[in-house]
């Protein structure tokens, strides 16, 4: 489901000082099948569709971020 969308690619480019990982099963059985979701730093990320979770994971990097400023 979310990788209808290049996520990776995506926030690679917006955030460059963030590191990507991608894998294919993150142990959570089914999850995946129910709504697209992520993790930033150990947090689950949802959305309904995977624009909604890239949105979503946007948000959480940017607060994830903020403590550094």
């Amino acid at each position: 489901m979310i990788t209808a969308v290049d996520i990776e690619g995506i926030i690679e480019s917006e955030f460059p000082e963030v590191a990507v990982l991608m894998n294919e099963c993150l142990s959570f059985c089914g999850l995946c099948r129910v709504r697209p979701f992520a993790l930033v730093n150990n947090r689950r990320i949802f959305g309904k569709t995977p624009e909604e979770c890239l949105d979503n994971i946007r948000k959480a990097i940017k607060e994830e971020l903020a403590v550094y400023e």
